[in-house]
């Protein structure tokens, strides 16, 4: 039997990247999902995606800064599927300006901590009493990240919003351990995602990410899938509030590899299907 067999999970952020490759092998893997997002032409994509691999999936168009959305997408979830068993928190978005510490303006930060933080706070919360409703426990996965503990200045809030994350996945596994709902995030460093494709747009600084990344390259988006499997399967019951992070080494590393071999072009001409290559 696979590992999902007739569980429900609600993905937000999983029209693409990351949230689609934990869709994919939560098909895989015998699970029924249910896909948020905000567009719905990508939405409606991901779910033909998901159903050729088999699966029985729905798109939800939804804002996870918005709470009666977070409520919506829950909803439809029991309404099409009968019930929910897992709740992927994964939409999540950057700091695209870099703005400078001393020049974020308060819009700046609620809009990124909104979606990232609140969002993921509430969504979590309107899960976890779904599961509690059904008696059957669950699981919560969170989505932070390599820069929960790397000070990236250039992305101020989106750090400071995945250090909060770190701490909230705790809080919440302790909170909700009587209930039997497992809680755990997933911290991925450099991943072959349409964002780490904006930030490889700037060869200098996929050379200094690729130096101080131990394995040399950056991670796909299954791989990612398959942590997220672990999390959500009874094999990772004894793993409670932790943050696991799929990084390739990036997070540990301070200092370049010595005779780190850079991007030629011709690498880096590639980068846009690097991930289809690794998959």
């Amino acid at each position: 039997m696979t590992k999902l067999q007739d569980k429900v999970a609600v993905i937000t952020g999983g029209t693409k990247g990351i949230g689609l490759g934990i869709a994919s092998e939560f098909v895989k893997e015998g699970a029924k999902v249910v896909i948020g997002g905000r567009n719905p032409e990508t939405g409606n994509e991901g779910v033909a995606e998901l159903e050729q691999l088999g699966g029985q999936a729905l798109f939800v168009q939804c804002d996870v800064g918005d709470l009666d959305s977070l409520d919506n997408i829950i909803n439809k979830a029991v309404e099409h599927f009968g019930r929910l068993d897992i709740y992927v928190a994964n939409a999540g978005i950057n700091d695209p300006d870099k703005t400078h510490f001393l020049d974020i303006t308060p819009d700046q930060y609620d809009k990124i901590m909104d979606i990232n933080l609140r969002g993921m706070f509430f969504g979590g919360q309107k899960a976890a009493k779904q599961m509690v409703k059904q008696g059957e426990g669950g699981v919560l996965i969170n989505m932070s990240s390599v820069n929960a503990h790397l000070a990236l200045d250039s992305q101020m809030v989106y750090t400071t919003s995945k250090g909060g994350i770190q701490q909230l996945t705790k809080v919440q596994a302790v909170a909700l351990a009587k209930y039997n709902i497992k809680v755990n995030a997933l911290a991925p460093g450099p991943i072959g995602t349409d964002l780490m494709r904006r930030v490889g747009s700037d060869k200098q600084l996929m050379n200094t990410i690729l130096s101080r990344t131990p394995m040399g390259r950056i991670g796909t988006t299954n791989e990612c899938g398959r942590l997220a499997v672990f999390l959500a399967s009874p094999d990772s019951d004894f793993i409670f509030g932790q943050s696991i992070y799929n990084d390739g080494g990036r997070g540990f590393q301070a200092f370049p590899t010595p005779g780190y071999k850079t991007v030629t072009d011709e690498e880096y001409a590639l980068l846009e299907g690097l991930q289809k290559e690794q998959e």
